[in-house]
């Protein structure tokens, strides 16, 4: 079940909410609320994965009994032992799910065709999140099976993130309090996203699927814009959805973009881009390997093995496996041969560079095989035909969307409606509320009446 589909947005939603809203929290207390929640999300789970329900139940559970006892015998060997055997069940599960395919039909095997479940991916790291920080001491166990189980299953960030850590929210998972004006933010927030989704993500998407693949230099370009575009509205329209909705229920998920598209170099688009799984790599696996307070060679091997990971993580396939390298390499060029030279450029052609080096990496992320990453990339640089009149139409007929995600891709939105707000609250507040209720009549109409709605990061 998609966010951004008829089902979610007109029944699945609003009853979840509804049925929230009038369960009672007694005493501060929200197990009550979020007994619901749990349920709610494996209604929500077992929509599109019913038989993967009992898997995500048990990894919910594996994960709190083996918190209880790496709590209560931390620092010696039965606690260690836990701790290796529940990140061993949690990693177990992704890896023979996601990758047994992958590893048969590279062995040139009868592959299984495992049916993938739904937001492993992003639960996992959720549970070894949790799981590592109670090991090292950082939180405490959680008591409440039904408590943990909420925060591993939550639906708003079970199928696309933000990651979000066991810490961030273990407070606000006991007591939480509720406003209307963090339920007004949260909805705004929300139906923001549903808007960057539908209306441009699903809108350039179908241009990249015209354009994609065609030998010329401008169909090239222009899969190259749209696909950019298409991917950080796809995907931070949907992190609005989720951190919206966390808000509605008293929850604060963290940021997962900061305008990625504004860096002048590739460190700066992983300090913006998919910010919680940067984080998460940083303090979980490149901090432990030694991170950069050590010699060079050994820096060298941190760096391309949490890149390595990287692209593992994002699919089962060899090019998502070359574009984490492709970023790894990246990073080390510019740490080593650049060393900040490129600060002295012009600043405009910062952004030339940073934008190119990550469009050049989308082409390897969006490609299924690597051939075709090669044609495309054969057409960019002029090795295929120049004009084409078909590609010309194209871009003609999606200007004004292209010109919008171009726009919308920079703070400039955001700091006009910041100083509007400022200078004349009560008539931004009117301008809000009829802004956000002309895009929910836009949106669905568009989601009634249209048929192309996927998400990329679904299959994660």
């Amino acid at each position: 079940m998609l966010f951004s589909s008829v089902t979610f947005l007109c029944g699945f939603l609003p009853l979840t909410l509804a049925l929230y809203f009038i369960t009672p929290m007694r005493k501060g207390s929200a197990s009550l609320r979020n007994l619901l929640l749990l349920g709610a999300s494996l209604v929500f789970y077992a929509w599109g994965e019913p038989r993967y329900v009992l898997l995500m139940l048990a990894q919910c559970f594996a994960t709190w009994a083996f918190g209880l006892g790496i709590e209560k015998w931390r620092g010696q060997r039965l606690g260690k032992l836990l701790f290796a055997l529940s990140c061993s069940a949690s990693l177990s599960a992704l890896l023979f799910f996601k990758y047994t395919d992958f590893v048969l039909t590279n062995l040139r095997l009868q592959p299984m065709k495992i049916a993938l479940p739904i937001g492993i991916s992003f639960y996992t790291f959720q549970v070894l999140s949790y799981t590592i920080d109670l090991h090292r001491g950082n939180i405490k166990a959680q008591r409440s099976f039904f408590t943990l189980a909420t925060y591993i299953a939550l639906f708003p960030a079970l199928i696309a993130g933000p990651i979000v850590r066991y810490a961030g929210v273990a407070e606000s998972l006991t007591k939480r309090t509720h406003s209307t004006e963090d339920f007004a933010r949260g909805a705004e927030r929300f139906i923001i996203g549903l808007a960057k989704k539908v209306l441009l993500a699903n809108t350039l998407g179908q241009l990249v699927e015209h354009v994609r693949g065609q030998p010329n230099a401008m169909a090239a370009w222009t899969y190259l814009l749209a696909y950019t575009l298409h991917i950080y509205f796809d995907f931070s329209g949907y992190s609005d959805m989720a951190i919206g909705m966390g808000r509605m229920l008293g929850l604060r998920f963290p940021e997962n973009f900061n305008y990625p598209y504004m860096s002048r170099s590739v460190a700066e688009f992983w300090r913006r881009w998919h910010m919680t799984l940067g984080g998460w790599f940083r303090d979980y696996v490149y901090i432990p390997m030694g991170g950069n307070r050590v010699k060079a060679p050994r820096y060298v091997l941190n760096v391309m093995a949490v890149w390595a990971l990287t692209g593992f993580w994002h699919g089962a396939n060899w090019n998502y496996m070359i574009w984490g390298l492709y970023y790894g390499l990246f990073l080390l060029f510019e740490k080593f041969v650049l060393r900040g030279r490129q600060e002295k450029w012009p600043r405009a052609l910062q952004h030339v560079y940073g934008l190119l080096a990550v469009g050049l990496g989308f082409v390897l992320f969006d490609c299924v095989r690597l051939a075709g990453a090669g044609a495309t990339y054969a057409a960019l640089f002029g090795f295929a035909g120049g004009m084409s009149r078909e590609a010309l139409y194209y871009l003609r007929s999606y200007a004004l969307p292209l010109l919008i995600g171009v726009v919308g891709a920079t703070p400039l939105p955001a700091q006009y409606a910041k100083k509007l707000r400022e200078a004349a609250p009560r008539a931004f507040m009117v301008l809000t509320l009829l802004g956000v209720a002309i895009l929910l009549a836009i949106i669905t109409a568009s989601l009634v009446d249209g048929s192309f709605n996927p998400f990329i990061y679904f299959q994660f």
